[in-house]
Order: C-alpha cells, then sequence, then structure tokens
C-alpha cells in the first residue's frame, strides 16, 4: 500500500458562474502546487443560490465546465473530483445534481448523480425543496483507481448509511461527501456524521464543502474535512475560501481493518 496527499477546496460560491469557476481551478492548482495528487472540490462550485439561477446554469455533460476541469486535472497531472455541478436533465425546468471524477489524463473516470435530495423544513434552521427543482440519481458509484477505491456521494447523502454500506460492500478506501451543508444543521450534525461514516466504513472521508451567504437566505457551514479511518480528523479548512491538506496512509487503512475486522463480522450481510 502508498500514501498520497488529498485535499479539499473549500469555495463560497455565487450565481457567477465565471468567477466561481476561477476561483475554484485557482485553488486547485495551489493544492497541486503544495503536492496534492487528489483534489476535491464542493458541491454545486460552479453555480449555487437561488435554485431557479442554478437550473439556468445547467450544462451537459460534457459542457464548459466539466471540459475545464478535465484540461486542469490533465495539466496539472492530478485526480480530481469536480465536487457537482448542475447538469441538464430530460426533464424541462429539472437538473440533475451531478459530480464528476477526472483523472490525471483529464479523462472522466466516473459520472455520479446525487441520490438523496435535500426536502426539509427545520424550523428558526433551514427550509429547502431540491426535489422541486433536481431528479435524482439512481447508481451508486465505486471507481478503482490506481491507489484507492473511490466511492461517490453528494451532501444530504451523508444523512443514509446504508448507502456507504453499499460503498464499503464496493471496497471504498475513501468516500467523497462534496457538500453545501446548511450552516443551521451543519454546527451540529456535519462533524458527527463525517465521522460515524469513516468509522462504521472504515474508510478516509473527504469532505470539501461550500462555505458563507451565497444569497440573503442561503448560508454553507464550512469546516471541510479529511477524516481518516479511525474517525480522527487529520485535517480542517479554514473559514472562507481555503485549502486543507492530509496524508492517507492507505498501510493505516489497513491496519485498522485487520485489528478490528468489524465489516468482516457483520451477520447475513448486515
Amino acid at each position: 500500500m502508498t500514501k498520497i496527499l488529498a485535499a479539499v477546496v473549500q469555495l463560497q460560491s455565487t450565481e457567477e458562474k465565471s468567477r466561481n469557476v476561477d476561483a475554484a481551478a485557482r485553488l486547485v492548482t495551489e493544492a497541486a502546487r503544495r503536492g496534492a495528487s487528489f483534489v476535491a472540490l464542493p458541491e454545486l462550485f460552479n453555480c449555487i443560490g437561488r435554485w431557479e439561477a442554478v437550473v439556468a446554469a445547467a450544462e451537459p455533460i460534457s459542457g464548459p465546465t466539466s471540459q475545464r476541469m478535465s484540461e486542469l486535472a490533465a495539466n496539472l497531472g492530478i485526480t480530481l473530483l469536480a465536487g457537482s455541478i448542475a447538469e441538464q436533465s430530460e426533464v424541462a425546468g429539472k437538473i440533475y445534481n451531478t459530480s464528476l471524477l477526472f483523472g490525471p489524463d483529464g479523462r472522466q473516470l466516473a459520472c455520479y448523480r446525487k441520490r438523496h435530495l435535500f426536502d426539509v423544513d427545520v424550523p428558526d434552521k433551514v427550509t429547502v425543496r431540491e426535489s422541486e427543482f433536481v431528479m435524482p440519481g439512481q447508481e451508486i458509484v465505486g471507481t478503482t483507481l490506481p491507489d484507492f477505491t473511490l466511492g461517490q456521494s453528494i451532501c444530504y447523502d451523508l444523512r443514509f448509511p446504508e448507502l456507504f454500506r453499499a460503498l464499503a460492500d464496493r471496497r471504498a478506501d475513501v468516500i467523497a461527501v462534496p457538500a453545501a451543508f446548511a450552516f443551521g444543521t451543519g454546527c451540529d450534525h456535519w462533524e458527527v456524521l463525517l465521522r460515524a461514516r469513516a468509522i462504521e466504513n472504515q474508510a478516509f472521508v473527504i469532505a470539501p464543502n461550500q462555505h458563507g451567504r451565497h444569497t440573503p437566505t442561503l448560508q454553507s457551514y464550512g469546516r471541510s474535512m479529511i477524516i481518516d479511518p479511525w474517525g480522527t480528523v487529520l485535517t480542517t479548512a479554514a473559514d472562507g475560501e481555503s485549502l486543507a491538506l492530509a496524508e492517507l496512509d492507505f498501510q493505516r487503512l489497513q491496519d485498522i481493518r485487520r485489528h478490528l475486522p468489524a465489516l468482516a463480522h457483520r451477520r447475513d450481510g448486515q
């Protein structure tokens, strides 16, 4: 097994797509300059705000944003998780919330569409109806890379441990959680859930989050993190647009799985 340096990019994206993509590219480039070979962007990194604006900004795959991320990965020679973007769907007025994975040659390796949609009304904290604008994805996506197997999720998926267990069944060593996790619930739930998913599935969890106010009524929590399979927080991003880097030691992952073989102790696959 080996070690790699991974990075999470934290953004404060807006409805201004060109500005957001430029900010993402700048921070991804800085992460690569600092030695990261795997870099992850947050949810809806190229456009976030009013749902009407997000839908209007939707692109096909491959479109301008995915093409630029492909070129960025190739130019830097890194594996790049392009958080998520609004992908045009076959239904008028609706999108997919789609995460793309690019290899060091710029080739698209995976496409994951968010399965669980954020329809909540938590008094004094957050009210969202994502399903009014977003179509749910159907596939569970795990991708074998040269150094590890990556499982994909997006934001609200974090609250559904069965998805993460399905990724563990696909032998995921690292699970990515690009997010725009709401400030109102993030204070109480973000770190707790991320650490739980890492411990339960004995996997690294890489969680790039949006931060700050995107509109007067939409605020993300930040605190982008990388967590090891023991549940230890290896790094946390500073507030604002920032980077956080951490070493992923896959020998430590194997040691944890060997000494505490919880995944092998399941009864009837549960």
